[in-house]
C-alpha cells in the first residue's frame, strides 16, 4: 500500500490527508488552486475528459506526479526530467542550533517573502494550510523553514525547505529537516521528499543526512489550452 501511495503521491494525498479540501470529478482530483496547483489521477488508463473539463480553468496549467493518463485533444502536457524521490527510513541525528518555532498565520507574510525569494514554483497563498511549517528566525528576519505538504496516515511529504541566501552555511537546513523528520518517524509516518536530480547541493544533503533515493518519478505539467 505505502508503495502505491508513493507511486501516486498526489492522488494518495487528494484523497486521504487532505480529501476535506480536494476538488473531484470521478477519478481525478486536484487541489484548490490557492493551495497547491497538483492534479493526480487514479491511474494513468483513467478516462480524464470530462473530469479535466470541470476541474481545470481554460488557460490554467497543472501538475502530475507519479502517473499521467492521457490528456483530451487540445491539452498540452510537457515531460520534465523526472524528480529523485528520497525516503528517510531512520532517524537522523540533530545539531544544535537557534530555537525552532511552528509558524502560523501571524508569520504568513514572512513565509511567503521567503518562498518566493527561493522557492517561487509551487507554493501558492494557502500552501501553509496543508501541514505544519516550523521556522528559524535571526535578527527578526525568517532566515530558514520547513514545511509538510502531500501526505497519507503513512507517510508524510517533507517540503519548501528554504534557507534565505544571507543565512546560508549555518546548518540551518539540516536542523529543520532532522527535526521535522524525526517528529514524523516518531509518529509513525514514513518522511519522504521530491529533489530534482539538477539540484546536487540539496540532493547531496538529503543523502548525507539519511534519506535514500526510492525511485527517480516522473513529473509533468499539463495546460488547457
Amino acid at each position: 500500500m505505502i508503495d502505491s501511495e508513493l507511486d501516486n503521491p498526489f492522488w494518495a494525498s487528494l484523497c486521504s490527508r487532505h480529501r476535506a479540501i480536494a476538488l473531484r470529478h470521478g477519478d481525478v482530483a486536484r487541489y484548490p488552486a490557492a493551495f497547491a496547483p497538483f492534479l493526480g489521477a487514479a491511474s494513468a488508463e483513467a478516462n480524464v475528459s470530462e473530469a479535466l473539463a470541470s476541474l481545470v480553468e481554460p488557460g490554467e496549467s497543472v501538475y502530475l506526479l507519479g502517473v499521467a493518463p492521457k490528456p483530451p485533444v487540445g491539452w498540452l502536457i510537457e515531460a520534465f526530467a523526472p524528480l529523485a524521490q528520497m525516503i528517510c527510513p531512520a532517524p537522523i541525528a540533530v545539531i544544535d542550533g537557534p530555537p525552532v518555532i511552528e509558524l502560523t498565520q501571524a508569520h504568513r507574510a514572512d513565509v511567503l517573502a521567503l518562498t518566493a525569494l527561493v522557492y517561487p514554483h509551487y507554493f501558492r497563498p494557502r500552501t501553509m494550510e496543508l501541514g505544519r511549517y516550523f521556522g528559524i528566525y535571526q535578527d527578526g528576519r525568517l532566515a530558514a523553514m520547513i514545511g509538510e505538504r502531500l501526505g497519507t496516515d503513512a507517510q508524510q511529504e517533507v517540503s519548501a525547505v528554504c534557507t534565505h541566501p544571507d543565512f546560508n552555511g549555518r546548518g540551518y537546513a539540516r536542523r529543520l529537516i532532522a527535526l521535522l523528520s524525526n517528529d514524523n518517524l516518531e509518529r509513525g509516518r514514513l518522511p519522504f521528499l521530491h529533489v530534482s536530480h539538477q539540484n546536487h547541493r540539496a540532493k547531496q544533503l538529503y543523502e548525507q543526512l539519511g534519506y535514500g533515493h526510492r525511485r527517480d518519478i516522473g513529473f509533468w505539467s499539463l495546460r488547457r489550452a
